[in-house]
């Protein structure tokens, strides 16, 4: 069960790979610090600092899957991105999840380039993604957003935990005998219980922060509402 962990330990998957992903990250996070720069403002700023610490606060809570006999905690991307947006929201991760790597060694430092992959870029991505088309076909209530942040956060991991399939396809050190599938299935399965605890502390942080502050959630401010279809004129000149 060890390679079901999302942080991925030293000598899971081999040196070339990692190498891959850590240039990989490297490039994605520099491209997100020169996109976060035009979106950081005297409101933004401060919110990343929470929002990170947040973050770094709540995956230090684990709750147990007794059907797999392991624990998940939140791992942050859509909340993140629904608060800060995705540039800002995927730095914060990727912050987390450095510090947690050096500091506690929960997940290793020779890994970290798999893990930013994983957690802080596609988790966050494909959050964005989803909570931008959602956003467009739901209401923009405190239930249509808690949908947003919840069907987000769950996808989000989901999604993450499928980046590490990827990866131990490219390189795990220990053979599956052809299994793939048997693995990709187990990871999905573990980590859609583990989504749901996602989308529930996603939802109701982020409904708890638009009831109170609306103008520091990022999606709402910047993901505008689909505009109506214009009239069309009726033919013959209605006066």
């Amino acid at each position: 069960m060890e390679t079901l962990a999302m942080h991925i330990s030293n000598g899971i998957i081999d040196g070339p790979v990692a190498a891959v992903f850590a240039a990989f990250a490297f490039a994605v996070l520099t491209l997100c610090v020169l996109r976060a720069r035009r979106d950081l403002d005297d409101r933004l700023a401060p919110m990343a600092g929470l929002v990170a610490a947040f973050i770094f606060a709540v995956q230090m809570l684990n709750f147990p899957i007794f059907t797999a006999g392991v624990s998940g905690h939140l791992l942050g991307g859509a909340l993140a991105a629904l608060l800060v947006g995705p540039w800002v929201g995927a730095l914060c991760v990727a912050v987390v999840l450095v510090v947690q790597a050096l500091v506690f060694g929960d997940g290793g430092v020779a890994m970290l380039g798999l893990n930013i992959t994983n957690m802080a870029i596609l988790g966050t991505v494909a959050a964005y993604l989803l909570i931008a088309l959602l956003l467009r076909v739901l209401p923009r209530t405190p239930a249509g957003l808690g949908v947003t942040a919840f069907v987000s956060g769950l996808v989000s991991v989901l999604v993450a935990s499928q980046g590490f399939v990827l990866q131990y396809w490219l390189g795990g050190t220990t053979d599956l005998g052809g299994n793939l599938a048997g693995l990709a299935g187990t990871m999905a399965g573990v980590h859609l219980l583990i989504g749901v605890g996602e989308g529930l502390i996603t939802a109701t942080t982020v409904v708890t922060v638009a009831k109170v502050r609306p103008d520091l959630v990022y999606a709402l401010r910047a993901l505008k509402p689909a505009a109506p279809a214009a009239a069309v004129p009726v033919a013959g000149g209605a006066r």
